[in-house]
């Protein structure tokens, strides 16, 4: 199986400014991020960036980069372009890891490429692992994932789905059934075409309410196949706090899992 992992990065973030560049057990953000993508097999591992600090910090480390539009209202948008820039043919497997995801899993990066290439008409894939208590369900920053019997996503939310109207309210501290609830990670594999043509959309009105760029996609119709796993990352860097727990994992060797 042959496939391309592209990483959009920018510089601006209102929670940790200039964090791609920030640093993580001796290298920046962005470059720990890089070299956890060259752990999932791909063939070619690139980075989206709208500043040539950006650029120049992976250059620097050997990795491929390219420079791409800072006005892009999405991830996604931002490697349709570096796709147009790279010239990759419309077949080829895109994997979206966020810039800030420095311990994604090879296992779920390699699998949501899988889905793509075991399945020749499906166009998008992600992955969602379990959510196990009531404070993540209810926690906004933690994106729900419905699924119907064939791991597709009928529709992604921030707030508590599904609702499960006879047990709720639940206490502080209640774990929730086994299998019923999933938390979305923003990790996406995409036929490199398909991304073509998601850039050409306006965004959607449940895209804008939600702010969720993956609903741009099922409100068009189109399918996303959802790979659930109990292999569950550590959460992306956000936050002095995220920075922080990074840190300490890489100080102690705990790198990209297998």
């Amino acid at each position: 199986m042959s496939f391309t992992v592209l990483i959009p990065a920018r510089m601006a973030s209102s929670r940790l400014p200039g964090k791609m560049l920030l640093p993580i057990g001796g290298l920046p953000m962005i470059e720990r991020v890089r070299r956890c993508a060259l752990t999932s097999g791909a063939g070619r591992v690139v980075v989206a960036a709208d500043d040539e600090q950006i650029l120049a910090a992976v250059r620097a480390h050997g990795g491929e980069a390219v420079q791409t539009d800072s006005r892009h209202s999405c991830g996604s948008e931002r490697l349709a372009e570096a796709v147009q820039i790279l010239g990759l043919p419309a077949d080829e497997i895109i994997v979206n890891l966020q810039g800030d995801e420095p311990q994604m899993p090879a296992t779920l990066m390699h699998a949501v490429a899988a889905a793509l290439a075991e399945d020749p008409a499906l166009l998008v894939a992600t992955a969602a692992v379990p959510l196990t208590h009531w404070e993540e369900l209810v926690d906004p920053h933690a994106v729900k994932v419905v699924l119907n019997a064939a791991k597709d996503a009928l529709y992604f939310s921030r707030a508590p789905i599904p609702w499960e109207r006879d047990r709720y309210p639940l206490t502080e501290g209640a774990e929730l059934p086994a299998g019923q609830h999933w938390r979305h990670l923003g990790l996406y594999a995409y036929r490199a075409g398909f991304l073509q043509e998601y850039a050409r959309w306006p965004r959607s009105a449940l895209e804008e309410l939600e702010s969720l760029e993956q609903l741009r996609i099922l409100e068009r119709g189109y399918r996303i196949r959802v790979c659930c796993s109990d292999v569950v990352p550590p959460i992306g860097v956000d936050t002095p706090a995220d920075l922080a727990r990074v840190r300490a994992a890489f100080s102690t060797q705990e790198e990209c899992s297998a």
